[in-house]
């Protein structure tokens, strides 16, 4: 099942120098490169990218009341709100802030099941529950709990599509289809 997906490396990993660490990966496990560039994207790209619900910021909110819970800090110090849609409308504000705030490399990726490799490849979305040998395991550390302490989104590296959908909705965002490009890998050829 060949699929297509977008993946960004985001402002810290590009600033962090591990562009090539992280393409290196995606590619070490057989994905093809068929798009790539280097952007600065506005709010309003950046709102586009990130499109949310009602039903997704109560689910982010309450995460993070449930971590607060957990390590017993105080989501009104921390938050200033123990309302879970009004924390959601801050953490989608900080994630609009942090792909605002410098450069970000924007990447199709194609190959068998790329959409759930790459996931697996990039690994948990929060950096400390990453497994070891995932982008994020590896390269990153931050918590969601330390970036809410910080009133800024969670530096994770890198964003991947979640699924055929989301990819496909991202990807017509991002490129143009003369931007993106159809080859046989030398895998392909020997497969």
């Amino acid at each position: 099942m060949i699929e297509r997906s977008l993946v960004l490396i985001k402002p810290d990993g590009v600033k962090r120098h591990l562009s090539g660490e992280i393409i290196y990966r995606f590619e070490r496990k057989g994905l093809k490169i068929v798009a790539m560039k280097m952007v600065y994207v506005n709010k309003e790209f950046a709102l586009n990218h990130y499109p949310v619900t009602e039903e997704w910021y109560k689910k982010v909110g309450s995460n993070t009341l449930d971590d607060s819970k957990k390590y017993g800090i105080e989501p009104i110090e921390t938050m200033g709100t123990e309302d879970p849609i009004e924390i959601g409308k801050k953490v989608h504000n900080w994630n609009v802030e942090f792909l605002t705030s410098g450069p970000v490399i924007a990447i199709v990726l194609e190959g068998p099941h790329a959409i759930e490799n790459i996931r697996k490849i990039a690994g948990s979305t929060v950096p400390n529950l990453a497994a070891p040998g995932t982008i994020r395991g590896d390269l990153a550390s931050s918590s969601a709990l330390s970036a809410n302490i910080k009133n800024r989104a969670i530096y994770n590296l890198v964003h991947s599509s979640g699924d055929q959908e989301e990819a496909k909705r991202e990807i017509e965002l991002w490129f143009d289809d003369r931007e993106i490009h159809s080859y046989k890998g030398s895998q392909e050829e020997h497969i």
